[in-house]
């Protein structure tokens, strides 16, 4: 299948609005967020902000933006699952066929010095993992970019196969993602043990 519909929601901003332009050439419907639809409109991209999508405003000053079935519902639905066809159509819900995100840098915030723990907490996404790990589970049909260094491979690729993108493309993206997610837990759980050091990370 095509990429007809990408979600775009990033914390590094670097490349992704190239990438988008390239997405929308290739005729694609862009759904994003906050900062990075903001971005987007700037830089000419077509966006349709994902509160506009759901029918339900960004709240908690942001925690909650694509927490929502009609996101993990086009993420998660096996294409040739009729009955998973039938759910997402009688629901209004549209294939989400590319998930593109990156995490919070809560990396680089508890290097700081003077990072307290509040803010250290606040810099762990939630969002962010459940739409790359849902997206890496369903790569048969779903790309994933979890890092700017994907998007020209991601980009070429589409041009190779017609708008597609190959299954052993796919599949190398969505182990990057359980990669890069299972080390970001790593290192939250690290944090949280050297400041509680009754905890055992």
């Amino acid at each position: 299948m095509k990429i007809q519909r990408a979600l775009i929601s990033v914390s590094d901003k670097t490349g992704v609005a190239k990438f988008a332009q390239a997405l929308a050439a290739r005729g694609a419907e862009i759904l994003s967020t906050g900062g990075t639809a903001q971005l987007l409109v700037q830089n000419g991209v077509p966006v349709t902000e994902v509160s506009h999508y759901t029918g339900q405003p960004e709240i908690l000053d942001g925690r909650v933006k694509t927490l929502h079935p009609r996101i993990h519902g086009g993420v998660l639905a096996v294409r040739d699952n009729p009955e998973h066809c039938r759910a997402i159509e009688e629901l209004g819900i549209l294939p989400i066929d590319l998930v593109c995100a990156n995490l919070y840098p809560f990396e680089a915030t508890v290097r700081r010095l003077d990072c307290t723990l509040e803010e250290a907490v606040e810099r762990i996404d939630i969002g962010g993992v459940t739409m790359l790990r849902a997206a890496a589970k369903n790569h048969r049909f779903v790309t994933v970019a979890c890092h700017p260094s994907h998007y020209d491979r991601i980009v070429a690729d589409m041009d190779a196969h017609d708008g597609q993108t190959s299954e052993t493309l796919r599949a190398e993206l969505a182990l990057d993602v359980f990669k890069r997610t299972s080390a970001y837990d790593a290192a939250v759980a690290k944090y949280l043990a050297a400041r509680h050091p009754a905890l055992k990370a």
